[in-house]
């Protein structure tokens, strides 16, 4: 059953006296450890931005050991409640992961923002400082130079004037999806709603919306879940590209990019009163390796603490979670997303080099102690990307499907149509998403699929229909899907060899992937029945055998007492042999993409 919505709580919150009754009984200490039990408090005013240091030569600064290092204690403070800002607080407190998710099942992925309009892929804010890039070079053809214009010209001029969060939501509803991952800020610094900490945001710059806020009245007036993500942990090393120039080839050698660019720069034109800093960051080429790894595809810096500018690491931590913090007090989502690709956060390494702070963990005890104050019950949860199990914190598979059934920890499988922004020549498929879907419910998962809208915020009309198409499948099949979990097997293939969708972003490679009629799919319904996927569509009146299922295997315990085809009225022809299931298809010409059984024991 799905959990109380927050819609019914008139003023986004139940009576406080149902809250502090509710709140005592769950945790009966409560009283005692927190006196106030009131109102969210005002979010703190954002520190002043920290004096920097004298700039080293490039490449001349080592890194300082993260692993020796003690963990900072940001001085930030929380919503009151039982959540402390440790990892043991959170374990201990949170009641489990909601049932809701598991039930929605589907989701789809809103990562859409300004990047979009580079029609470059994923990270065209990055690549465009880099010469030789398909971005670099459509940045020039289209907006100039990156020294004269550079990304903040894109946070102008872009507006998505399509843009339609309500229509959308019910385009992405009708496809199957049950809720939704939307994107708040990428590792392009750019806030997609009413910022009280970054003004590099969508009210001021671009279409001067509060994207994120429109998004959250669609989803809220559909009754679907969603949450919002975080990707500004990359950005102060993502962005150093910025504080490069061309080369002795480029088009201006030697001429430094908009990156160096000051506050006082900024006087007389557009831009006055936006600080650069707050968009491209600060100046870490001095740190050794980092030069290195701006200018490849996706290498990191090595791992380590940013020693010279400690004052700035701990600002920028403060900052980051005061942005998330600001985020959850305005728009209440149903769960928070974090990217990275280390345990955590600020870790000292991975995309967490450079700082190493407890901000992750104060930034999920304030989600929580505030979700609680709001709702009377903590029905939310957290995205660490990479994090071990944690109770309290949900995990992703991004782009890649798991060799077993995956049980140690709840998990989205996370990819996109193409890439994670807009860029020409995408392969829309919805046989595609329907048997990546099945590829990671079969093994326990939740999905996440991302969706590109165009630069101007429409879909074009392949994607429309390929939405339309995996939404009727999914309404035919879905009694396996939503609320499913694996079964004792994923599946199974010919000579008994999985033959499996192949991993990474969707696109040709896996629209053209041919199954057979023996590879088979496997969950079991929130019905408690069995459900098995053939991943194509055999010939009518051929046998599909799922052997599996055979009495010698005994894997479901009972002899089978009926098999039905999802989506067909009709009887079928089927037996229980004793190395298979044994079933006589019908005419199946009506059928797409692959056929769902419902397999009832006696």
């Amino acid at each position: 059953m799905m959990e109380t919505r927050l819609s019914q709580f008139p003023n986004s919150r139940p009576p406080l006296f149902n809250i502090m009754q509710s709140r005592l009984r769950i945790f009966p200490s409560l009283l005692l450890a927190v006196p106030a039990l009131t109102a969210c408090a005002a979010l703190p005013s954002l520190p002043p931005f920290p004096a920097l240091p004298a700039a080293q030569p490039v490449d001349s600064v080592s890194m300082a050991d993260s692993k020796s290092a003690p963990e900072m204690k940001l001085d930030l403070p929380i919503t009151p409640g039982p959540y402390a800002p440790t990892w043991e607080s959170i374990e201990k407190n949170y009641p489990g992961t909601p049932a809701w998710l598991r039930e929605a099942k589907f989701g789809i992925w809103v990562h859409f923002g300004p990047q979009a309009a580079g029609k470059s892929g994923d990270w065209y804010a990055r690549r465009l400082y880099s010469p030789g890039t398909p971005a670099y070079k459509n940045h020039l053809a289209n907006y100039g130079h990156p020294s004269e214009v550079g990304y903040k010209e894109v946070l102008r001029d872009w507006n998505p004037v399509k843009l339609d969060p309500a229509k959308l939501v019910e385009t992405y509803k009708d496809a199957g999806a049950r809720f939704l991952i939307i994107q708040g800020v990428h590792h392009d610094q750019y806030d997609m709603w009413d910022s009280k900490y970054q003004p590099w945001n969508s009210t001021r710059l671009g279409p001067k919306r509060d994207l994120l806020g429109e998004w959250t009245k669609a989803a809220r007036a559909a009754d679907i879940r969603f949450g919002v993500t975080f990707h500004h942990e990359y950005s102060w090393w993502w962005w150093q590209t910025a504080f490069g120039a061309d080369g002795p080839d480029g088009p201006k050698p030697g001429v430094p990019y908009d990156g160096h660019l000051t506050l006082a720069d900024g006087k007389g034109k557009w831009w006055e009163g936006l600080d650069p800093r707050l968009l491209y960051g600060v100046d870490f080429r001095e740190y050794k390796g980092v030069v290195k790894a701006a200018n490849s595809r996706s290498t990191l810096p090595t791992p380590g603490l940013f020693q010279n500018h400690t004052a700035y690491a701990k600002w920028y931590a403060t900052w980051w979670a005061l942005r998330m913090m600001d985020v959850v007090d305005k728009y209440q989502p149903d769960f928070i997303y974090t990217d990275g690709t280390d345990r955590q956060p600020f870790s000292g390494a991975g995309t967490g080099t450079g700082q190493k702070s407890d901000a992750m963990q104060r930034v999920i005890a304030d989600f929580y102690n505030k979700t609680l104050q709001r709702r009377g019950k903590v029905e939310v949860f957290s995205i660490v990307k990479f994090r071990p199990k944690t109770n309290g914190t949900v995990n992703t598979e991004e782009g890649s499907i798991p060799r077993d059934i995956k049980r140690d920890q709840d998990w989205i499988a996370e990819t996109p149509i193409g890439d994670w922004f807009y860029a020409p020549g995408f392969t829309n498929s919805s046989s595609a998403i329907i048997r990546y879907l099945l590829e990671q419910v079969s093994r326990d998962g939740n999905v996440g699929l991302c969706i590109c809208p165009l630069p101007d915020g429409s879909l074009d009309d392949s994607t429309v229909k390929m939405l339309k198409e995996t939404g009727e499948w999914m309404r035919i099949n879905g009694d396996g899907i939503y609320g499913s979990k694996a079964w004792t097997r994923l599946g199974e293939g010919a000579d008994g060899k999985l033959n499996v969708l192949p991993g990474g972003k969707i696109g040709r490679k896996q629209a053209d992937h041919r199954f057979a009629s023996s590879d088979i799919r496997f969950t079991t319904g929130k019905d408690g029945n069995l459900y098995a996927y053939c991943m194509t569509v055999p010939a009518t009146g051929s046998e599909l055998r799922v052997t599996s299922l055979g009495t010698t295997a005994n894997l479901v315990g009972k002899p089978v007492k009926s098999v039905i085809l999802l989506g067909y009225s009709g009887s079928l022809t089927w037996r229980q042999e004793v190395d298979a299931l044994v079933v006589t298809l019908p005419d199946t010409s009506a059928f797409k993409t692959a056929l769902g059984f419902k397999i009832e024991t006696k």
